[in-house]
Parts: C-alpha cells; structure tokens; sequence
C-alpha cells in the first residue's frame, strides 16, 4: 500500500496524521485509546482498532479533494471526547509497505478506513 501524506497536528512527542492511500482508503495514524470506559462501548472485531485524534486533523482531507469539515458523527468515528478528539475505528494497518512509511511512536498505532466511510463523515 503507497500512502500520501495528507497532513498531521503535531505537538512534541505527539504526531497524529492522516494519509490517502491508493488503495481508496485512507490511514489514521492516532494515540492508542486506552480509557477503560472508551473501549468497553466498542466492539470490535480480530482485525479492527481504534485511535483517538484530534478533530482537526480532517481539515486535511481537503487535500485530497473532499470538505475537511466532519459534519456527520457516524462510523468510523465511534466516540467524541469530552475534549472534542475523535475515536476513529478502522482495520488495523499490518501492510509493511505502508508502516514503512510512517514514523510512528510507540504511544500511537494506525487504522486504515475506507474512503467511502470517511466521505460520509464529510458529506461530500
């Protein structure tokens, strides 16, 4: 999988990015959710996770084409933080090529979603 840096809202020691992929998805790369009372409402299946980003980080979809306002509170995202981060679920990204890629800390992990989810997050 080839990823495209979208872009990302870093703060030291903290680097939540969003990439478009070639394969019509998109990969979020975000902080590893390990509130107890966050994950017990979330199900989850073998292959999915779930990372927390900051809501603003969608205004890089505009990047890519698509509105980066997120006006419609549906899966992917399955919860919203008392501080407005999103809870973004989606397949966990185990393509090498694509982890390669990135530089990702050991705090945080990445979801691939598919770009039809996130287009319905955007309303475009």
């Amino acid at each position: 999988m080839r990823l495209t840096f979208l872009g990302k809202e870093s703060v030291p020691d903290q680097s939540p990015t969003l990439y478009a992929t070639d394969q019509d998805s998109y990969v979020v790369q975000g902080w590893i959710v390990t509130d107890p009372q966050i994950l017990v409402t979330i199900t989850l299946s073998d292959d999915e996770t779930v990372v927390e980003v900051p809501a603003q980080l969608m205004a890089h979809l505009v990047k890519d084409g698509l509105a980066g306002e997120v006006v419609n509170l549906i899966l992917p995202i399955v919860h919203v933080t008392q501080n407005g981060n999103y809870i973004i679920l989606g397949k966990r990204v185990t393509d090498h090529q694509a982890l390669g890629q990135m530089n990702i800390p050991d705090h945080e992990t990445c979801v691939e979603v598919s770009r039809s989810a996130i287009v319905a997050l955007v309303g475009s």
